[in-house]
């Protein structure tokens, strides 16, 4: 039987070069956007040959899709949407500080796709969208459980928080400054008491 070490070393070597790439391209994404950096640029910060990035990634629309799935991950495997809502929206603000070229190249990403022609379009009005469903699904259900207040309309009120958290996100990358703690703590106040289901009256 062969020996399969030298194989798997290779494979995780491989492995190590794309993630090297990917970083990479999310801190010049998140600093020049897509039609500011080109995939030389890429490849030099992230040390590698540009033949060296193309055995990884096809074209550089692969690459911002890779990237973007990066992003798309953390965020699932963070995320615990079968709670409560103000803790979620709370949580966001510690992923910006967390993560800030995976958030930063988000925002940068989105606002440069906002033409339908442009390639990553469709991608962000399909994530827009998912993103309104589940937390729209999330105060259904806590309407449901009597968490939260009945007459608010989940689908508007979901607007409203994801484009709060991307508002924010956008602006952070402007005045890295803002107070992200103190904002997101004011406005998940004032959500909670907005959702709050009125007292029993006697």
């Amino acid at each position: 039987m062969s020996d399969q070490r030298p194989y798997a070393a290779l494979l995780a070597k491989g492995e190590d070069r794309r993630q090297q790439i990917l970083v990479a391209a999310q801190r010049l994404l998140r600093l020049h956007g897509w039609r500011g950096v080109t995939l030389g640029q890429i490849a030099r910060e992230a040390g590698v040959t540009s033949a060296g990035l193309l055995h990884h990634f096809a074209s550089k629309e692969d690459l911002l899709h890779a990237a973007l799935d990066q992003r798309d991950a953390y965020d699932e495997s963070h995320a615990d949407m079968s709670g409560d809502i103000v803790v979620e929206v709370q949580r966001a603000a510690v992923r910006m500080q967390e993560v800030p070229d995976l958030v930063g190249m988000f925002a940068v990403l989105m606002m440069e796709n906002i033409d339908p022609d442009a390639p990553l379009h469709a991608r962000f009005v399909d994530r827009y969208r998912a993103a309104v469903d589940i937390v729209a699904r999330v105060l259904r259900k806590g309407q449901r459980a009597g968490r939260y207040r009945t007459d608010l309309d989940p689908a508007v009120k979901a607007v409203e928080i994801v484009a709060f958290i991307n508002g924010m996100e956008s602006l952070w990358l402007l005045d890295p400054s803002i107070p992200l703690t103190q904002v997101f703590k004011e406005y998940t106040g004032s959500l909670g008491r907005q959702l709050a289901p009125p007292p029993d009256r006697p």
